[in-house]
């Protein structure tokens, strides 16, 4: 199994593979290219997207700077908005519905690490690395999700879901429902 798909199966995997290294070089070069064009060059900026996003739909729309770890893993439905600074780490796969609206300064992180160091950093001689795993996330359709909001690796978040400003979401969000706060909570059904 390669590490790319130790990745993606959610199991430890090396993040300096070569492999990963040349799909994160890719993807830094896309995202230079694509924070730093004039805003006003639409076929641009839709021909960089589709080039970095596993999938994006028609009408989706990205504020710059975006950033993301590796961008092929990322879906994002129809007529989606993502505002500026916002941050995917796609180590595993990220999916966004149609119509949804991502705020500003929003992080979604699919990876994660052992919470004890002494099983997190793996040592050989002077050098060192770092046990990483990561799990995907959802994003139902409708969704919005308030600015400077942090989604944990493996959240699933359902459709027509208001998430507040600042909210920090460590577990699944039913359909049809408001949830904010830090753990994220559902306060009343929509």
């Amino acid at each position: 199994m390669t590490e790319k798909e130790k990745m993606l199966n959610g199991d430890f995997y090396n993040s300096r593979d070569p492999e990963l290294i040349g799909m994160y070089h890719k993807a830094r070069k896309l995202l230079k290219a694509y924070n730093n064009l004039d805003s006003e060059l639409a076929a641009e900026r839709e021909r960089i997207l589709g080039e970095l996003f596993g999938f994006k739909g028609n009408g989706v729309w990205i504020e710059a700077p975006f950033f993301c770890d590796y961008g092929e893993n990322i879906s994002i439905g129809n007529n989606t908005f993502v505002n500026t600074n916002c941050m995917f780490l796609d180590n595993n796969r990220i999916t966004i519905g149609e119509n949804g609206l991502i705020a500003p300064y929003v992080q979604i992180y699919t990876a994660g690490h052992p919470l004890k160091a002494s099983e997190r950093i793996i040592k050989n001689g002077n050098e060192s690395h770092y046990l990483t795993s990561a799990k995907p996330v959802e994003i139902g359709n409708n969704a919005w999700i308030g600015g400077n909001s942090v989604i944990f690796p493996g959240v699933v978040i359902g459709d027509n879901v208001t998430i507040g400003a600042g909210s920090i979401v460590t577990k699944d969000i039913p359909d049809n429902v408001l949830a904010v706060g830090n753990p994220c909570k559902v306060v009343r059904t929509l």
